[in-house]
C-alpha cells in the first residue's frame, strides 16, 4: 500500500544520509495511515541522528502508544532521553 511504500522510500533516502528527505517520506506515510507505528519509528531515528531529542521522543512515544511491545522503540526512547540530558549538562 501507499504508506508502506512510502516508509520503505524514506528507509532508502535515511540509508543515503537524505535525512530531510526520509522525514518527509515518513511524515508522508503517517499521514496515509497514521495507526502505522513504523514509519514513526523511523522518523524517530531520524530526528534522534539530527540531535532532536524532543521530536525523537514524541515519534518513539506514539509507536510505544500503538504498539507497546516494540522493543526497539522503548530503547530508542531511553537512549535519547539519556543523550538529551547529557547534552543539556555539556550545555550545547
Amino acid at each position: 500500500d501507499l504508506a508502506t511504500a512510502l516508509n520503505d522510500r524514506g528507509q532508502v533516502r535515511y540509508l543515503r544520509v537524505e535525512f530531510a528527505a526520509a522525514v518527509q517520506d515518513f511524515t508522508a506515510a503517517i499521514e496515509c495511515q497514521p495507526g502505522f507505528e513504523v514509519p514513526y519509528y523511523n522518523r524517530g531515528l531520524v530526528r534522534y541522528r539530527l540531535g532532536d531529542f524532543d521530536e525523537a521522543m514524541k515519534d518513539f512515544r506514539k509507536v510505544l502508544e500503538l504498539n507497546p511491545q516494540f522493543e526497539d522503540a522503548a530503547l530508542s526512547l531511553k537512549q535519547s532521553m539519556l543523550d538529551k540530558e547529557e547534552k543539556e549538562k555539556r550545555g550545547y
